[in-house]
């Protein structure tokens, strides 16, 4: 079975990154958007395995971004991993209970990271 994820990052050489990490590396379908915005409307179509927020996004945050797809309900079982560089623990604690699948590490290593997300997800 293949995974089908949606990465949302805003930045293009981060999301360039994980989008090859996923598909080339991990074998799976990936769809990428670049703000919580567009995550709103893909995530719907998409119906993903699993979704990898950014936290720090303009306009829409991840935190924010995370409670509006649990608003969704054939989204509100869907795990959601993010992705940041603020990982104290306090701040992993605050968004595992959010309901937070887990959170990875920015920069993550491209050449686990889908080994990883089927980790936090399983």
């Amino acid at each position: 079975m293949t995974v089908r994820a949606l990465l949302v990052e805003d930045d293009v050489d981060i999301r360039a990154v994980g989008e090859v990490a996923l598909a080339a590396v991990g074998g799976w379908t990936v769809t990428t958007a670049e703000s919580g915005f567009r995550a709103l409307e893909l995530a719907p179509r998409v119906l993903p395995d699993v979704i990898l927020m950014d936290m720090m996004m303009p306009g829409m945050d991840g935190v924010t971004c995370f409670k509006k797809l649990r608003e969704i309900p054939e989204l509100s079982a869907i795990p959601i991993v993010f992705l940041t560089a603020k990982v104290q623990r306090n701040e992993v604690e605050d968004y595992k209970a959010l309901g937070a699948a887990g959170v990875i590490h920015k920069p993550f290593d491209p050449m686990t990271l889908a080994e990883e997300v089927l980790t936090l997800i399983r």
